[in-house]
């Protein structure tokens, strides 16, 4: 007859066992809330390219800068935001910078930027015209 031995699970072992799993995996669970996926969508067409960008919970006039330079779009962004209740509290925060390179007739003079309901859309209309070193882009709010 075969006899089951019954092993005694220490303290240390679970301790161990809690710190590879829960401690382990803490900074994966914090990832979503602290950097989340940044969605963009890019289209171009035969007279427009066009710059969509997932970006909630933003005042555009004071967290986003968008500037044109070499013929190279860049979208910053930066994300502080506090809540406070009775007996507790709750922030979030980040920042994000995204380059793109325009297509090579692209219109940097004539770019336009709305911001509606989390979406920040790029415009940029297609020309022969040559692309000026620097061009900053004001956002409208939709």
């Amino acid at each position: 007859m075969t006899k089951l031995l019954r092993r005694d699970r220490t303290t240390v072992a679970d301790l161990v066992d809690w710190f590879e799993n829960e401690v382990a995996m803490a900074p994966l669970l914090r990832r979503p809330l602290l950097n989340p996926p940044l969605r963009i969508e890019e289209t171009l067409d035969e007279k427009t390219y066009t710059l969509r960008v997932e970006i909630p919970g933003i005042d555009p006039d004071r967290d986003v800068e968008l500037t044109i330079s070499e013929g190279i779009l860049t979208v910053r962004a930066e994300r502080q935001e506090s809540k406070t209740e009775a007996n507790r509290s709750e922030f979030h925060y980040g920042s994000f910078q995204r380059s793109v390179t325009l297509p090579t007739h692209a219109n940097a003079d004539k770019v336009a930027a709305t911001y509606t309901d989390g979406i920040l859309q790029v415009t940029v209309p297609l020309s022969k015209a040559e692309k000026p070193e620097t061009t900053k882009v004001a956002i409208t709010k939709g």
